[in-house]
């Protein structure tokens, strides 16, 4: 809502018409038309759409999509058109402003609210991750650069990130965020090194055990902030998205603390290209909570006079073609997987997987890889191919 079209109104005194008329104003912009006959055109099957969507911003729009209120055939270009215009940027809808503001003063991922999401997303059954992933549950981006496939683009991924690491055998690796033991599992088998893997969900410590067995992977359910041990390398791949702005610090702290003289950090991360505090309030109240993407600004001051940035390597554009494959996946399985989630659910899934992908196609947000030395890394570090 703006404050500047409600001043001496009341809601009760907006005819819905005029509604209408703003949020057709406001999709002018994008070429999105309201009921237009193009695919990414948004179709409204509700007509207390409009007002949920002016009052609530993208919090409304995200839940009328998932009560059945509207629809775009093309899901994810409706959100690459839209994000392109920053609509959210330019026009301070109330609920948006709420979120900056409880991000801005309040601590949102302390030790004590750590393991909150792995409770909501994480573990939401592993039956979903197992349908929607690839072969071996990499539930980050793929680097496409010579794949054809969600599989061959994952493994290119994991084997990239091993040889930016340097690697070998007999080397100690810790990975925050360690998923269901994905990487660990890669890097023991391919590079023959020992991996301890930590993550805040427990369905993951389950599987990604089981996963592993017999390889020297140990996966712990443990926060970041409780590692105290020596390690030859420190990989992280999609974990900083829930550190938040007020611990990027501390988290950096933990790398210097864990990461033994000449070894080297592969921090693999969602990147916004602003540094203002906060999420968008949807994907936060129903995907990730607490959940706050970083700047390139705000990560390279948590590393000031402690750590070395040596590489920064966007492939953001990678991520749109991983989201739509992941959907793809999700919804052929779907026939399976209602039976245990709600119609609802499918709805929330689907907006999520194309709203990211969406973003990602109109580089509203970055996928970035950054390694990061304690300083001591002898002549300097060049990029493997």
């Amino acid at each position: 809502m703006y404050e500047s079209d409600y001043q001496g109104q009341t809601s009760s005194t907006i005819s819905g018409t005029y509604i209408e008329r703003r949020i057709r104003q406001l999709l002018e912009p994008s070429g999105i038309e309201i009921n237009g006959p193009r695919p990414w055109d948004l179709q409204v099957y509700d007509q207390r759409f409009y007002k949920r969507v002016l009052v609530q911003g993208s919090l409304g729009l995200g839940e009328a999509y998932m009560d059945g209120w509207w629809e775009a055939e093309q899901l994810d270009e409706f959100f690459s058109r839209l994000l392109a215009t920053r609509i959210t940027s330019n026009h301070k809808f109330l609920s948006h402003v709420f979120t900056w503001a409880k991000a801005g003063a309040l601590n949102l991922q302390t030790l004590a609210r750590a393991f909150q999401v792995g409770e909501v997303h994480y573990d939401l059954g592993n039956e979903i991750y197992t349908a929607m992933l690839d072969q071996r549950m990499v539930y980050t981006c793929g680097y496409w650069r010579n794949a054809d496939t969600l599989d061959e683009a994952q493994r290119q991924k994991l084997d990239l990130v091993c040889r930016k690491l340097g690697l070998q055998p007999g080397m100690r690796v810790l990975d925050i965020g360690c998923g269901w033991g994905s990487l660990a599992k890669y890097a023991a088998e391919t590079y023959g090194v020992e991996v301890v893997g930590i993550t805040v969900s427990r369905e993951q410590v389950e599987l990604g055990s089981k996963l592993c067995e017999g390889l020297p992977v140990e996966i712990r359910l443990q926060d970041y902030r409780a590692v105290s041990e020596s390690f030859d390398a420190i990989v992280s791949l999609g974990m900083f998205e829930h550190v938040g702005h007020k611990n990027y610090r501390t988290f950096m702290e933990v790398v210097d603390r864990n990461l033994k003289p000449n070894g080297l950090c592969l921090l693999h991360t969602i990147g916004k290209n602003d540094s203002r505090p906060g999420s968008d309030p949807w994907v936060e109240k129903y995907v990730f909570p607490n959940g706050e993407i970083p700047s390139l600004r705000q990560i390279s001051a948590a590393c000031e006079s402690l750590l070395v940035i040596e590489d920064v390597h966007n492939f953001g554009a990678y991520y749109d073609k991983t989201l739509m494959a992941w959907f793809r996946n999700f919804d052929a399985a779907w026939s399976e997987l209602q039976a245990m989630y709600s119609r609802r659910f499918y709805r929330l899934w689907k907006y999520y997987l194309h709203s990211c992908a969406g973003a990602f196609r109109c580089r509203d947000l970055q996928l970035w890889q950054l390694v990061i030395s304690n300083g001591i890394h002898k002549g300097g570090y060049q990029r493997p191919e």
